[in-house]
């Protein structure tokens, strides 16, 4: 397929080299441009603007930081939207608003073009390795014509409905269960720590019986280890998430007061200079409340 590829971040362009190697011909953007042309050897065409990318594109994915990312590329005037031809696709893998998604729908219907809502879970080394889980959404016709880009980059694909704005609400609900999940580990590791018991040791207790899930093994070391500076995901990031899925729970006369708790422990961590820290580094902030010193390693 002839595929545009916009956004080459730590997970971008791991998704972009899988495309490539798949067979896939592959036009890239980037805003910093270095980005893009580290794609050159792996066969991609570096293009200057991001409407030269998708002038002849029967696909163009976009990896972008935020909603406002996604606007400035795709929905203004002279953008992405109006040079994408009549027919093609536009698969969004962002995490965005639900929102935002919403308005991609129905900006793409006016102009002849499809909208596939397809963002993923994993960190930038299984998008590396092309062990994402993609959670797609859109009509059959559709996920059939984008299976092969998703059989390329992940290791398998849930199909989340036929509107494509509930792959966003899935997505935002997964990150938050994240965070929740980083928020538990930190509170027991806290209780443990102060209670005299290496906190290691409790993990290793508690992902090899009640959590065994890779979820609690990836994070439940970062934070037993305090390695926080390794940012796979940066915690304005996680941040940014966070209100997302209160702002679509607010919509949707949805409660989650654990959603408002721990983007009070983001703001506190970005606040106390953690904002290029992964954001596990949330975890930092409940061990200072139990007067923990911390490595902030």
């Amino acid at each position: 397929m002839k595929i545009a590829f916009i956004g080459l971040g730590n997970m971008g362009s791991g998704i972009a080299r899988n495309l490539a190697k798949a067979g896939h011909q592959l036009t890239v953007y980037n805003r910093t441009r270095s980005r893009a042309e580290e794609l050159r050897s792996s066969g991609a065409t570096v293009a200057d603007t991001p409407e030269q990318s998708v002038k002849d594109a029967e696909i163009v994915i976009t990896m972008l930081a935020d909603d406002r990312a996604v606007e400035n590329i795709v929905l203004w005037k002279g953008g992405v939207i109006e040079a994408l031809p009549e027919g093609a696709v536009h698969i969004s893998m962002s995490t965005i608003s639900v929102a935002l998604s919403k308005r991609l729908e129905s900006a793409h219907k006016q102009f002849k073009q499809h909208y596939v809502s397809a963002p993923v879970f994993g960190r930038p080394d299984a998008a590396a390795a092309a062990k994402l889980f993609v959670v797609a959404a859109a009509p059959a016709d559709l996920i059939h014509r984008c299976q092969p880009i998703f059989e390329a980059i992940g290791q398998k694909t849930f199909i989340a409905g036929t509107d494509p704005a509930i792959a966003n609400t899935v997505k935002l609900c997964g990150n938050f269960m994240i965070t929740a999940v980083i928020e538990s580990l930190a509170e027991s590791f806290a209780l443990v720590r102060k209670s005299g018991m290496d906190p290691n040791q409790f993990l290793d207790i508690m992902t090899s019986s009640l959590f065994s899930a890779p979820i609690y093994k990836t994070y439940g070391t970062m934070i037993a280890q305090e390695k926080y500076k390794n940012a796979g995901f940066k915690l304005p990031l996680g941040l940014k998430d966070n209100r997302l899925v209160l702002a679509a729970a607010q919509d949707a006369a949805v409660p989650m007061p654990m959603a408002s708790l721990i983007g009070d422990h983001f703001l506190a961590a970005i606040a106390q200079g953690m904002s290029e820290w992964d954001w596990s580094a949330v975890a930092a902030i409940t061990f200072r409340n139990a007067g923990l010193d911390e490595a902030g390693s």
